[in-house]
């Protein structure tokens, strides 16, 4: 075989032409979904998409994120600051959602004051502090203590306890 044997290659386009091309319809893309969210509903949008993608079963909602919060506790103390009263309804609506998970983090502000007494731990005193108000939730009623989880905030900063929600997954 000799070098005529094989043919002339054609000059191909650019690799760089292609993926610009790409992004290209990417973005506009993007475009037309942003104008559409403009002029129609979220529910309208949606909808439409599923349509266009054939897609027939619709997934639940996705469920909202929220935070609450207790604060100003007494320095060195776990004794709930006010009556529970807010918590347990704010608790109680998130835990309609059986999937829910709830995260409670105790916190302490840092000084020398805001500590357990007894054992003069930062750590153990935020942990009292989220136990007092898991407590004040189960023996309310408004969560299942199973779904229920006590963590300490590293940081230190403010004498709060934060409750979290999370997704814990569907049960069985």
């Amino acid at each position: 075989m000799t070098e005529d044997f094989f043919p002339d290659i054609p000059p191909a386009r650019p690799v760089w032409l292609v993926t610009l091309a790409d992004l290209a319809l990417l973005l506009v893309g993007f475009f037309v979904l942003v104008q559409a969210n403009q002029t129609l509903s979220k529910k309208a949008l949606a909808q439409g998409l599923r349509d266009g993608f054939g897609t027939t079963n619709r997934v639940a909602e996705p469920m909202a994120v929220a935070v609450a919060a207790m604060r100003d506790f007494a320095p060195g103390s776990s004794k709930l600051p006010v009556p529970p009263a807010a918590i347990i309804a704010w608790a109680r609506g998130a835990a309609a959602d059986p999937r829910v998970q709830i995260r409670i983090s105790g916190a302490v502000d840092g000084t020398p004051a805001d500590v357990e007494p007894i054992t003069r731990s930062a750590s153990v005193l935020a942990a009292d502090r989220a136990r007092a108000v898991a407590a004040a939730l189960a023996s309310a009623g408004a969560v299942p203590a199973d779904r229920l989880t006590i963590a300490n905030d590293p940081t230190p900063g403010h004498r709060t306890v934060t409750l979290t929600l999370g997704f814990g997954g569907e049960r069985p």
